[in-house]
């Protein structure tokens, strides 16, 4: 499966979706719209938030499944935290 790009190839900038299709009936949406935040994200930092999720939001959950220190955990969520704030200052 294809990854959703989010930065330009040539000059790094965010990318913005500009056309939208339904598969089924063919129907197409244009315009210049915004990514998701978290589409925005690192497939790594999406795939510990679904974790998290899936864990209940139990960082004590988490650090079992990684198999890391509940303090690790605790700071691999901050950092994906302060991406997101990141991310909503620069929109």
């Amino acid at each position: 499966m294809k990854l959703l790009p989010t930065k330009c190839p040539a000059c790094s900038n965010p990318l913005k979706v500009r056309k939208l299709l339904c598969q089924e009936c063919k129907t197409e949406i244009e315009g210049v719209f915004d990514l998701p935040r978290l589409a925005k994200l690192s497939t790594e930092d999406q795939d510990f938030i679904l974790q998290f999720i899936k864990a209940s939001g139990s960082l004590k959950e988490m650090a079992k499944l990684l198999k890391l220190s509940y303090p690790t955990v605790r700071n691999r969520l901050d950092e994906v935290i302060e991406r997101i704030k990141d991310g909503e200052e620069n929109k």
